[in-house]
């Protein structure tokens, strides 16, 4: 009977401990999220200025995971919606790492009226930080989703292929339609297609070590992006560091039955180009 309470007692003490550490595990987390807020209100008037930037609430929504697998490839998607009756359109999206050694990622400027979008790109995550999509609309107010990720250690991950190997096959492109869009369909549902484009580059951040020469390698990256649907702009985009190794966006847009063109540069000077033609 006595080695049974004992037994008994020393489980229930493992119990209160584990639950004792899981609830201050996830306080600090709580108070690190919060905390990380300050970097923000630092960062905001220099890349904003002195205008407000306001929650969206439902107009935009961000999605990315809460504890990234790699840190270096963080897929994050957006998609804006603004309601029946807004006269307004999204003219840019500004996506931001606070804690990354250069924080905005990349800004986009879209071309036509654009109430509908959806965008998807792929990160690099420096430590735990709130990833921030600012949408400018056609008032000039700004909108903001966020979410906080948990990686480290994006900006400065080796790249996955040897710098021999990433320049030989720099700036070949992929370009492919991912969801038709029905053209000249009215409804919210089926007249936008989805485009996926792949440009294969090292991105190099400058903070990434030669594993043989143990030197840093300079920053090279795709620093920008235009597509085009005939002589019309559907997007195009100011890059930095803070985007993946092999660039991959996918975006939706109205399709017209023309031909898409891709026009993307890097900091080198390179320039790379490619097309997709509508089926039929």
């Amino acid at each position: 009977m006595r080695l049974a309470k004992a037994t008994f007692k020393a489980t229930l003490a493992t119990v209160v401990l584990a639950a004792t550490l899981l609830a201050a595990l996830t306080a600090a987390g709580s108070a690190q999220e919060a905390g990380a807020d300050a970097t923000w209100q630092a960062l905001k008037p220099d890349v904003f200025g002195e205008r407000p930037v306001v929650d969206a609430g439902p107009l935009m929504t961000l999605t990315a995971p809460v504890r990234a697998e790699d840190a270096a490839m963080v897929p994050v998607e957006i998609a804006v919606a603004l309601p029946a009756g807004d006269t307004r359109t999204v003219q840019k999206l500004t996506l931001i790492v606070d804690e990354n050694p250069a924080p905005v990622a990349a800004t986009f400027t879209f071309g036509g009226e654009r109430r509908d979008l959806t965008l998807a790109t792929r990160l690099r995550v420096n430590s735990y930080s709130y990833v921030r999509a600012v949408a400018q609309l056609s008032d000039g107010s700004l909108q903001m989703a966020q979410r906080f990720v948990k990686a480290s250690g994006g900006c400065s991950a080796p790249a996955m292929k040897d710098e021999e190997a990433a320049l030989r096959n720099i700036g070949q492109m992929k370009l492919r339609l991912v969801q038709p869009g029905q053209q000249g369909d009215a409804t919210q549902a089926n007249r936008f297609s989805r485009v996926q484009l792949m440009i294969r580059h090292p991105n190099y951040s400058g903070l990434q070590m030669d594993q043989v020469t143990r030197l840093y390698i300079p920053a090279k990256y795709v620093d920008r992006i235009e597509v085009k649907q005939g002589d019309a702009l559907i997007l195009s985009m100011e890059g930095g560091i803070s985007l993946s190794e092999d660039p991959n966006l996918q975006f939706s847009y109205e399709p017209t039955g023309q031909q898409i063109h891709v026009d993307a540069g890097d900091t080198d000077g390179r320039s790379f180009e490619g097309e997709l033609k509508p089926a039929g």
